[in-house]
């Protein structure tokens, strides 16, 4: 059994792709299935190491992005495409997979084109409240369509219902279930008060980082501070940090780490009380699966509607308070940490709240999906 994984570009879209393949492993061991090959199509993944480690191959193939805003390198980017696509052609022809399986996103759509013109079958998955061109242009060919958000279904045609699934976001099995002792030893920071553990995504997010900086001598005189700044920010901050604490008796209570790995993000989720964060689909459903309330500030709309989008959903289930990033200000964010960290029954409600949105075994799911098309198609 062959399979094609494809999306990536960022981590919301990668990491589910290795959250189904470490679920059609334990599948194919509990179905005494021979053990698929597993293939990844596109761009530079977002994370190699994880695919060595899942003995996934990766095949490279170029893809452009589509710009919501003018800039000639969305022309640059079409012929990019379109060398993708041929590139996909190629790549799909010898091996001819028996399902593609996609996340979406600009990374995935030359792969995608591709097992169209071969006609291949194809199982999409949408992480978004508002789900993207390429999921909602792919659904016209794909034979199931996974989706996260209960949202999400009302945009897509109604002929197409009877072939969604709502599952859920698969989260790997490795940070689903946070490590609830020794988080505090591990970080060095003070157990006697609470943590905030600050996510500005798998990339960072610079306006988020300003503003806990700011916000900082404030917020450590009564929490921890964890702050994933984004690696590609990690030197700017730790140097504007040290400076902002160099006379505070708080200092150690503050940790910045570029792109926390798998260990130090259970032991961070094990300890925090509180989550301020970006609103990527994958990162909300992995806060859901943790149980913390949160802070959302999704990216602004004229850059993505996706985040405001899920953020909002995220907040209608009660599990989050949203703040709009035009509106954003340290003493407001600061405000909003302290408002919800002083209501313990907020908290509670928040929590739980939380859970009841996550939806657990969504990677299982998907892959049962998967493998019953593959073998479908291998039967025909």
């Amino acid at each position: 059994m062959k399979i094609v994984l494809a999306g990536g570009g960022s981590g919301g879209h990668f990491y589910p792709l290795i959250a189904v393949a470490e679920a059609l492993e334990d599948i194919s061991k509990e179905k005494k299935l021979i053990e698929p090959e597993l293939f990844y199509i596109g761009p530079e993944p977002f994370d190699p190491a994880a695919l060595l480690e899942h003995e996934i191959e990766y095949r490279p193939s170029p893809a452009g992005k589509l710009r919501r805003y003018p800039s000639l390198l969305n022309v640059f980017d079409l012929f990019k495409t379109a060398l993708g696509v041929a590139r996909s052609i190629f790549q799909l022809f010898s091996l001819y997979p028996d399902v593609i399986f996609s996340t979406g996103g600009y990374a995935a759509f030359p792969t995608l084109y591709a097992a169209r013109l071969l006609a291949l079958p194809v199982v999409i998955y949408d992480a978004d409240a508002k789900p993207g061109r390429v999921s909602l242009w792919s659904a016209r060919f794909a034979r199931w369509i996974a989706l996260a958000h209960p949202d999400a279904a009302t945009q897509f045609p109604e002929a197409y219902l009877e072939k969604i699934a709502r599952t859920g976001h698969p989260i790997r099995k490795e940070i689903e279930a946070p490590a609830k002792e020794g988080g505090h030893e591990f970080l060095t920071l003070d157990a006697a008060v609470p943590t905030v553990f600050v996510m500005g995504g798998s990339s960072g997010a610079s306006a988020m980082n300003e503003v806990v900086l700011d916000a900082l001598p404030a917020l450590v005189e009564r929490y921890n501070v964890v702050h994933q700044t984004g690696s590609a920010n990690l030197e700017e901050v730790s140097g504007i940090s040290g400076v902002i604490l160099k006379n505070s008796r708080f200092g150690d209570r503050y940790r910045s780490f570029g792109l926390l790995n798998t260990l130090a993000l259970r032991m961070t989720a094990g300890i925090s009380s509180l989550v301020v964060s970006r609103a990527g689909s994958g990162t909300i459903f992995e806060i859901a699966s943790w149980g913390i309330p949160s802070i959302l500030i999704p990216i602004p709309t004229e850059i993505s509607h996706d985040q405001t989008e899920n953020a909002f959903s995220y907040a209608r289930a009660g599990a989050a308070a949203v703040l709009e990033q035009k509106n954003l200000t340290p003493h407001l964010l600061a405000a909003e940490i302290d408002r919800i960290m002083g209501d313990e029954s907020l908290r509670a409600s928040m929590a739980a709240a939380a859970k009841a949105f996550a939806r657990p075994q969504a990677a299982q799911k998907i892959a049962s999906i998967i493998v019953e098309t593959a073998l479908e198609h291998a039967s025909s």
